[in-house]
């Protein structure tokens, strides 16, 4: 298990402005980021390894997904 503890959490660059849906990021956990729904914090995180949050990244920024 991961220790979030000292995880710092910034909002997602693409997150929604107008109905409060958020999405926080925290990258400074070695190797690892974890993202979480900022309306929600206290429902955990998904913790997955840098590598495969740049790809899931480079996908969304090349319109893989209908975001």
């Amino acid at each position: 298990m991961i220790d979030l503890s000292q995880a710092h959490w910034r909002k997602a660059s693409r997150s929604g402005q107008s109905n409060g849906a958020c999405v926080e990021v925290a990258a400074n956990l070695p190797g690892v980021t974890a993202v979480r729904d900022s309306k929600r914090p206290e429902g955990g995180a998904h913790v997955i390894s840098r590598a495969a949050f740049a790809a899931f990244l480079d996908d969304v920024k090349a319109g893989r997904y209908d975001v």
